[in-house]
């Protein structure tokens, strides 16, 4: 096997490291998300009254289509003070193009409706009705296949 030049050596590994580096930002984040979907489990939950279950539509120019999301807000109750919140879960409620996937959570959550909520007991004015998934942490095999991979061809490029 040929012996490959010290410029062929560093074109590698800068290649193995910029892959091994995307890996690890991306399982850096997967993990956050999955820890803070964690932590919301053990958040207490308390009982909590809809106040407010509609759909809020925007049209960010006359020529595009129509958006539209879950408008809700909620009260509760934490340590004998009112709360409320318009938090579905913690990244709030998405545009869609469709209102009928907004009109299933309306049905979900009509107004004058007791439910139960999940309050952050650090920041009580922080509460939501849906704990986060836990899919990405179930999911980090795949950007750690990146960081090996990286690693791999950095390690692969150096060795006679």
């Amino acid at each position: 096997m040929p012996q490959r030049s010290i410029g062929s050596r560093i074109y590698l590994s800068l290649i193995g490291l910029m892959l091994a580096l995307a890996g690890g930002v991306f399982t850096w984040l997967m993990w956050r998300s999955f820890e803070r979907a964690r932590a919301e489990d053990h958040w207490p939950q308390v009982p909590c009254v809809i106040l407010r279950s509609d759909v809020e539509t925007r049209q960010i120019d006359p020529n595009s289509q129509p958006e539209y999301r879950f408008g809700l807000l909620y009260g509760y109750q934490w340590e004998g003070a009112p709360k409320e919140s318009e938090l579905l879960k913690l990244r709030g409620s998405p545009w869609v193009s469709k209102e009928a996937a907004v009109k299933i959570f309306i049905e979900r959550y009509p107004e004058g409706s007791q439910q139960k909520c999940r309050v952050n007991p650090e920041k009580p004015e922080i509460a939501v009705l849906e704990p986060e998934s836990k899919a990405p942490g179930y999911s980090l095999w795949f950007p750690l296949l990146f960081v090996v991979g990286g690693i791999g061809i950095v390690v692969g490029a150096w060795r006679r």
